[in-house]
């Protein structure tokens, strides 16, 4: 039996034991990268925080409680002399050290999901005004956010204090016969009374300073005609919570002054309190709301509808957009369009999901490489301002072939290179033209990768140690491979026993411990993945889904847009997942080879100033970021996408048309790959409307909801000096506005595209509509939709025509200039002729056949096609589709 008992002994001490080690382990790591970033400001910031809340509270509580115990130590004392067996148990010299260990556990449970509450401590500390009043009360909107929701936590903390230890008193003085019931009459012993009252009247107390509080979180009613307090809350709830606090105040004072008739007493003032918040809780708001409000709901709701307006607006930054008129019913004509070539030369005709598949037969060499997403960028090219698409050749150690422990945490280390190729070019093929491709990477312009090695990215989720005596593998290299030795900044150097031994047990592998592989200048790289790297140092900030890469002085670079939220601004409508104030005031530049992480501050915003002086040295001015990086910022498409959903809405800042949704807009729609879809915001290089130069835009059309025509179009501006700000671009309302759902509707009742769609859709090759593209020439509209050819064998879609429509007026051609000079019927420019080389394609004489062979030599031509389709010769396929379309019109002709 006493071997039994030491053998569970022995085990439980080896799981606890492993548990500190690993706890310890983790603390331990965790320290060692935040010193390798050089943030161990911002480790011992939050520790302190998350450590010292529920310390503190362990602390007050175990003292509250304990203090309590000992107030009833004598009748507790009595307790166990009625008892024997109770005494038996526990011995009366014992009663101090049972109430200090019964403090002290309780605390240790209310403490422990405190920690949860602590940042929102340091926030209260470190609280910076936002200078915003809201409309009720007129407090600023940094109490709602920093201290109110502090005060409830304190007030939570209070409450859990206090229940317990009147619960427990009470019950020690009832069983010892300090306090005893005589009907409506209580009696006891005058220190068990007093002690008992306080602790009641220090709860009802409580209770009455949440009433107060409660006045304030009015602010966040939904129940009414809109997002915060209406008519009854403001006029009605608002009172009665004040009555309930004045009542529950009166009702502590009864408890600490009501002598031997507190309990009937403080029955009576309980009594009036369950009765009014009954009737001021529910039922008199509710007839309110009923008889005075619904009938006239718009006069009574109001003001309030506008508050709510003109909060939400200024919460999702809507107040800043700058509205101006576009008529878009200007006709086009060729000399305008060689006006804003630039901008022509710059449509995408490339959309990224296509492209990405195409990449990927392409560029990736090796089964292990993976392109995760193409990123739209601008880069001044030889000179001239060009939109382009990157994606970064990643890593995937999933994919490789022999997945021992070396290779994959101490060879196949890194990604290698990015291609890149312009939104708008393609080769007779219909494949894209590279400008940065192959490894090693190949540049066609005056743009070169240098360091071309990526340590950090997207899908470099496994941690990985460098400077081994195994050799990394850099990339392939024919029949060979190159390797190479990691020389940059990153890592943690585990040159001793207890690093080692600390991440063996981080990763739980013991191979760290025991590699002979590893020396004592090797590093270990972990937190690779850019998204859980910048969570683990900021979790404070909500990140955009979609980092992009930068090429900058021969280096890759991540870019990754940051975001402030929170759902505590008074009046202002919450968006699903985001809360009710939003702001983009943080970008976040990523090292892909060094790992290095800088936070720049872009725009004012309270809430991060309040997080700046959390951290003081976790933010940078924006002056700070490299200028070559700075070129390279874009406004980002979350950010469009929420405010644009809400603009929709909140566009209407006249209060009757607000309340009746007279005017309400939604993202247009449109046909991607078959398939109806809302359009997502787009970039775009364009010249907007009254200013001198081309410039990247992201760009998002609405329509009128339940309708397809245009009514306006948002563009949000990118580039330096004028970087976030947001033009509203509204058609007149007299005027019809196509939009691209009509567009793609014309499309699908044209003969010409509906018989090509017919015949590629055949023979196992896949039609994809590209995205359709609306954009704003002068003071015209041009749409613009590219076609993608996917055959079942090759899996790699193609780009094999381009869509153009402008007003009644819509072409299909190979490309994109073709399809401009036969939309607006313009002199074919020498320019024109040498990119796309048209003079044999498009200027030659059609065939001329006798009548009689003319049926017979379509359905030759039919199956030249065909056959050409199925073997995914798209040269093949394009001369014989031209030669049958002269064939059929020749066969018009003759019938007519």
């Amino acid at each position: 039996m006493l071997l039994k008992r030491v053998l569970l002994l022995l085990i439980v001490v080896f799981i606890v034991m492993l548990g500190l080690l690993a706890t310890g382990s983790q603390f331990y790591t965790d320290w060692l990268w935040f010193d390798s970033l050089d943030l161990q400001q911002v480790f011992w910031t939050m520790l302190l925080w998350e450590r010292a809340v529920p310390a503190a509270v362990w602390l007050l509580f175990a003292l509250f409680f304990f203090v309590n115990l000992r107030l009833a130590k004598n009748a507790a004392m009595q307790l166990l002399w009625r008892n024997p067996q109770l005494a038996q148990m526990v011995k009366p010299v014992h009663v101090n050290g049972i109430f200090i260990g019964a403090s002290v556990a309780l605390g240790f449970l209310f403490a422990a999901g405190t920690s949860l509450f602590a940042f929102q401590a340091a926030k209260f500390f470190h609280a910076v005004p936002f200078g915003i009043n809201d409309p009720i009360f007129g407090r600023d909107v940094g109490f709602y956010m920093f201290e109110l929701p502090f005060y409830q936590f304190i007030l939570n903390l209070g409450i859990a204090f206090v229940v317990p230890a009147v619960l427990v008193c009470a019950a020690i003085y009832g069983s010892s016969g300090h306090i005893q019931l005589r009907g409506f009459e209580v009696a006891g012993s005058k220190h068990a009374l007093l002690h008992v009252s306080i602790l009641a009247a220090l709860f009802v107390l409580l209770r009455a300073v949440g009433y107060y509080f409660d006045v304030f979180d009015l602010m966040f009613a939904s129940g009414g005609a809109v997002y915060g307090p209406g008519y009854t809350d403001v006029q009605i709830r608002i009172w009665v919570l004040r009555i309930l606090a004045g009542i529950a105040v009166l009702s502590g004072l009864v408890l600490l002054v009501g002598g031997r008739k507190r309990i009937t007493r403080f029955a009576v003032v309980v009594g009036v309190w369950f009765l009014f918040s009954i009737l001021g809780g529910g039922i008199v708001p509710g007839l309110v709301q009923s008889w005075m409000v619904e009938p006239n709901e718009f006069s009574r709701e109001e003001p309030y509808i506008a508050y709510h307006i003109d909060m939400t607006r200024q919460a999702f930054g809507l107040d800043s957009f700058q509205t101006r008129e576009f008529s878009g019913s200007q006709e086009l004509n060729w000399n305008l369009i060689e006006d804003h070539w630039a901008t022509i030369e710059n449509i995408r005709l490339w959309d990224p999901r296509p492209l990405l598949l195409t990449y990927g037969q392409l560029q990736e060499m090796r089964l292990y490489y993976r392109f995760l997403d193409a990123d739209i960028g601008r880069y001044t090219i030889n000179g001239e301002y060009r939109q382009v698409l990157l994606a970064a050749r990643e890593l995937d150690v999933t994919r490789i072939q022999n997945r021992t422990w070396i290779n994959e945490h101490l060879q196949y280390t890194h990604g290698y290179g990015a291609v890149m190729s312009p939104v708008n070019e393609a080769s007779r093929q219909g494949l894209p033209e590279f400008w940065i491709s192959d490894i090693p990477p190949r540049s066609r312009i005056d743009l070169t990768i240098d360091v071309p090695q990526i340590y950090f990215g997207e899908r470099t989720n496994q941690y990985v140690i460098v400077n081994t005596r195994a050799d990394e593998f850099d990339y392939p290299k024919g029949d060979q491979n190159a390797f190479y030795r990691y020389t940059g900044d990153d890592g943690v150097v585990i040159n001793s026993l207890l690093r080692r031994a600390a991440y063996a047990l981080r990763f739980g592998t013991s191979r760290i411990l025991l590699s002979s592989e590893i020396s004592s200048e090797s590093r270990v790289l972990y937190n690779r993945n850019i998204q859980q790297r910048v969570r683990n140092i900021a979790p404070f900030l909500r990140f955009d889904n979609d980092p992009y890469l930068v090429v900058n002085d021969g280096r890759l670079y991540w870019i990754m847009d940051a975001y402030t939220t929170s759902d505590r601004f008074p009046y202002s409508q919450p968006y699903r997942g985001w809360g009710n104030y939003v702001r983009n005031s943080v970008k976040v530049v990523i090292d892909a080879y060094h790992g290095t992480v800088d936070f720049y501050q872009v725009q004012q915003d309270p809430l991060l100033e309040t997080y700046a002086s959390i951290f003081p040295d976790l933010f940078k001015d924006w002056n700070d970021m490299d200028p070559g990086l700075q070129e390279h910022i874009r406004y980002p498409e979350d950010l469009l996408a929420i405010q644009a959903q809400m603009y929709g809405t909140y566009h209407m800042q006249n209060t009757r048309v607000f309340y009746n949704r007279e005017d309400v807009w939604t993202f247009a729609n449109e046909v991607y790959s078959n398939r109806e879809q809302p359009v997502v915001p787009y970039y775009v290089i364009t010249q907007l409307p009254g200013k001198d130069r081309q410039e990247m835009i992201l760009m998002l059309p609405f329509t009128p909801i339940s309708r397809a025509n245009m009514v306006a179009w948002l563009a949000a501006r990118s580039d330096a000096p004028h970087y976030g700000e947001v033009f509203v671009y509204s058609f007149p309302k007299d005027t019809l506005t196509l939009g691209p759902a009509q567009i793609e509707a014309r499309i699908d009742q044209d003969s010409e595209i509906s018989q090509l769609l017919s015949l590629w859709g055949q023979r196992g090759s896949q039609v994809i509509r590209g995205n359709l593209l609306v954009l704003p020439i002068a003071d015209g509209l041009l749409y613009v939709e590219p076609l993608y050819l996917q055959s079942e064998q090759s899996g790699m879609p193609q780009l094999q025509r381009v869509i153009v429509a402008h007003g009644d007026d819509l072409v299909m051609a190979e490309t994109l200039e073709l399809a401009l000079w036969e939309l607006f019927e313009g002199d074919i420019p020498e320019d024109l002729v040498d990119r796309t080389d048209i003079e044999s394609d498009v200027v030659r004489e059609p065939l001329r056949l006798d009548v009689a062979d003319l049926p017979l030599r379509a359905q030759e031509l039919y199956e030249e096609a065909s056959e050409a389709l199925r073997r995914g010769d798209f040269a093949g396929f394009g001369d014989a589709w031209y030669e049958l379309e002269q064939v059929l019109m020749q066969w018009t002709e003759s019938m007519q």
